[in-house]
């Protein structure tokens, strides 16, 4: 029997926790107080796992390592919190936390806020904090955090409190924000890319902004594009990827379904006219050997390409797509 996957808490809970230690020695001593906690671990692909994240709170603003990155300080009652060394700063319209600012999303602020409520109803001097994460400008890096202008660190996430395991979650909102910033900032088109070829075509012709790796998630991902109203989306990938679009498949990951061989055999004979062997070429790179011998080739990519891009506007049909797949 499988062991249950873990769940685990999102960098906000954690960074709530120690914000309320902090708050409460602070309170309680009148001199600079520290309160550091680990990510938990859970099972999901998650780059934070075991981060150390740190709350400083002082009535001196000396005493904090403050994120170097001009910005502004969010103002709760008498404190402004600042994003500390390791949590960034964000610098491009479209997120949810403000341009200028802490990237603490707004559910942990708002736990934050409750936080202070709760324990400083009658405070009366300003008083400084700060949440930081420790290397997380380093960990930032395996993030798209720079590229939707994040700098200089990690962001303060969470809206449940929970990181699922093994979850589409985390992937499907970095893609949300993504495209958020690319919509904010006056684009109207996006690239959709599948794979690391796909992207790197895409970097050689598009703006970076626009590009979107959207891993398996086809449909999802067309879904938000359409409702943060983009008018046209580029959909690039290879062919094994556009087969299994045009023969119906939402997501392209394997547990979701396989191409149907028998199918495209019957499609390749009745557009093409030829016969290819399904036996002896398992993958649709394979098949397109063979096309390449009966000089069926381009033919072959250009159905492929045009049934691929009739599914996804079946899909969608309110949204100019054009489909792109890479030899």
């Amino acid at each position: 029997m499988s062991k249950p996957l873990k769940r685990g808490y999102t960098t906000g809970v954690h960074a709530s926790f120690a914000f309320f230690s902090a708050l409460s020695s602070y309170q309680a001593t009148g001199l600079k107080a520290v309160a550091i906690t680990h990510k938990m671990d859970n099972d999901d692909l998650d780059v934070t796992k075991g981060a150390e994240i740190v709350v400083s709170i002082s009535d001196r603003i000396e005493d904090l390592e403050i994120n170097p990155l001009p910005h502004q300080p969010y103002i709760i009652g008498k404190l402004k919190l600042y994003a500390g060394h390791g949590v960034g700063v964000v610098t491009k319209e479209g997120l949810k936390p403000p341009k200028g600012y802490p990237a603490i999303n707004p559910t942990p602020l708002e736990a934050i806020e409750a936080i202070y409520a709760n324990l400083c109803q009658e405070w009366e001097h300003p008083i400084y904090g700060m949440i930081g994460i420790t290397d997380g400008e380093s960990i930032a890096k395996q993030t798209a955090n720079a590229k939707v202008g994040v700098m200089g660190g990690l962001s303060i996430l969470g809206t449940t409190g929970w990181v699922k395991p093994i979850s589409a979650d985390a992937y499907l909102d970095a893609i949300r924000a993504e495209l958020g910033v690319a919509k904010a900032n006056g684009y109207h088109q996006t690239i959709l890319t599948l794979g690391n070829s796909s992207l790197l075509y895409a970097k050689g012709h598009y703006e970076e902004i626009q590009i979107v790796e959207i891993g398996n998630f086809v449909h999802d991902a067309l879904g938000l594009v359409q409702a943060l109203g983009f008018e046209e989306a580029i959909f690039v990938c290879g062919i094994g990827k556009a087969t299994k679009v045009m023969q119906g498949h939402q997501n392209t990951h394997n547990r979701f379904g396989q191409i149907d061989f028998v199918a495209l055999k019957r499609l390749i004979a009745k557009e093409l006219g030829v016969e290819v062997d399904i036996e002896s070429s398992k993958t649709v790179k394979g098949l397109t050997t063979q096309l390449k011998t009966m000089e069926r080739l381009e033919p072959f990519y250009s159905m492929i390409t045009t049934q691929t891009t009739q599914q996804l506007e079946r899909w969608f049909p309110n949204l100019a797509i054009q489909t792109i797949i890479l030899k």
